[in-house]
């Protein structure tokens, strides 16, 4: 049995630069994203944990919620180590976290309105590192909107072109009025959002909600919620699970809102960060300027990362087609890795269930033209507590560029031995729409029969020429 943290993709792949802004005390879900986050530490390099506002909390912060949480994981850091390098010291994340100004949106954008948290992310974000900083906006963008207006008023175009390029927004939709200001001022800046306000009924609209909103805000069907309950949290993350895991509160209206902000940057083979468009945990979004809605604050005025839709079978044997799609759709991978690495907090590495390392036997680019034959083949990949292997390939239509119409409702390709490590397809000639090139994206999802269960992923992108 193998004693040491196993080979995985953190090792292969850079650590995610992350700067999260949270409004951590407007109600329960923050203080809960904030404990997947840290489970996740050892993916990320966290340079910042800022405490901030937003329209549900005008008028203070709650940095001493974060020190509460960030503490709890001290407890368990060594623990953590058993499993997986990487996970950061206690004393580091203490000494980034920083808060915002005590009031709310734009009325504190502007001269003499700095604090150590815009302070924080200037500093972050001029740091000589080539890796990009994603910013995950919990609650109101007011923090970012005060650096980016400080870098405007006090650097050349050049270098303030230069900063905004390093930067990567993630908003839980719009939470104070900086978020559409920031995005009409600054209209290079790489941003994902489902735009709009709560009060005009945002949120029920939203990607984001898709992450356990069947009930409350999204009120769609088609996922398992009891994936997502208070009673399977209290289960597999809450009770007798440590310290970390006892700092999950109970859910007040849906779990974690917050979390696919930065689910999408973990490191699981099939996340692309840079690419919102071929989807992942953290949802899928395309790059567009979105109609005026009545939720909306104001007409957008430039094209961001919002809103697309997957077609995708749920466990009520139907085929749903949405926003929230996007994100429902790995919902048993996602909880059980989450419930897995609450485990790593406090077993051994012997006791606890650790993630397949997925390798392919060929390029994750292929080339091919209509009609030939694409072999895939995963014969190589293993598992390090020497558990059992699920495997499926599968066609992700909405992700590439290839363009087909569905013989079955969501099943355009037919993948030969689609569960096993070696599988093929023909690239298809009937039912293919003009032009008949692009890119196709086969996902291979493997999976352990561990308790519980862990996924991983590969992806290969077949560009199909004439």
């Amino acid at each position: 049995m193998n004693s040491q943290p196993s080979p995985n993709l953190v090792a292969i792949e850079p650590k995610r630069r992350v700067l999260v802004l949270t409004d951590i005390e407007n109600e329960p879900d923050d203080a809960q994203s904030l404990v997947r986050l840290l489970t996740y530490a050892s993916h990320f390099d966290i340079e910042g944990l800022v405490a901030t506002t937003s329209t549900h909390q005008k008028t203070k912060t709650a940095a001493w919620r974060i020190k509460e949480i960030v503490e709890a994981y001290g407890q368990v850091q060594a623990n953590l180590l058993l499993h997986e390098p990487g996970y950061p010291t206690v004393e580091h994340l203490r000494s980034v976290i920083a808060e915002g100004r005590p009031d709310y949106g734009m009325t504190v954008v502007g001269e003499g309105c700095d604090s150590t948290g815009s302070e924080l992310l200037i500093a972050a974000a001029d740091r000589d590192d080539p890796r990009p900083l994603w910013v995950p906006v919990w609650g109101g963008p007011n923090v970012l909107a005060q650096a980016l207006w400080k870098v405007r008023a006090t650097r050349s175009p050049e270098a303030l072109a230069e900063f905004v390029a390093k930067l990567r927004v993630y908003t839980i939709s719009d939470q104070d009025d900086s978020g559409p200001w920031i995005r009409k001022t600054f209209p290079d800046l790489f941003y994902i959002a489902s735009p709009g306000i709560h009060a005009g009924g945002a949120y029920h609209y939203a990607t984001w909600s898709g992450i356990s909103g069947d009930r409350f805000h999204a009120r769609f069907t088609g996922a398992d919620y009891s994936l997502v309950d208070n009673a399977w949290l209290d289960r597999n993350i809450r009770h007798g699970k440590g310290p970390l895991g006892a700092q999950h509160p109970h859910t007040k209206f849906l779990m974690e809102g917050d979390t696919p902000s930065f689910l999408g940057l973990t490191t699981n083979g099939l996340n692309a960060p840079d690419r919102p468009d071929w989807g992942g945990w953290g949802g899928r979004y395309e790059f567009y300027t979105p109609r005026t809605q009545k939720w909306f604050q104001e007409p957008e005025t430039r094209p961001f990362w919002t809103n697309a839709v997957d077609e995708v079978l749920g466990v009520d044997g139907a085929w749903h087609t949405s926003n929230h799609a996007t994100i429902w759709r790995w919902r048993s991978a996602y909880q059980n890795d989450f419930a897995a690495r609450i485990d790593w907090t406090t077993k051994s590495y012997e006791e606890a269930n650790h993630p397949p390392v997925v390798k392919l036997a060929h390029p994750s680019e292929l080339a091919a033209k209509q009609g030939d034959v694409v072999r895939l083949d995963a014969e190589g990949t293993i598992d390090p507590d020497g558990d059992k292997l699920s495997y499926e390939w599968f066609y992700y239509g909405e992700a590439g560029a290839f363009a087909m119409s569905n013989a079955r409702s969501g099943q355009p390709l037919e993948i030969e031995d689609f569960d096993r490590p070696q599988a093929a397809f023909t690239v298809p000639t009937s039912r293919v729409m003009s032009p008949g090139v692009g890119a196709m994206h086969i996902i291979l999802a493997v999976t352990d029969d561990g308790s519980p269960p862990i996924t991983r992923y590969r992806r290969v992108i077949v560009t199909v020429s004439p």
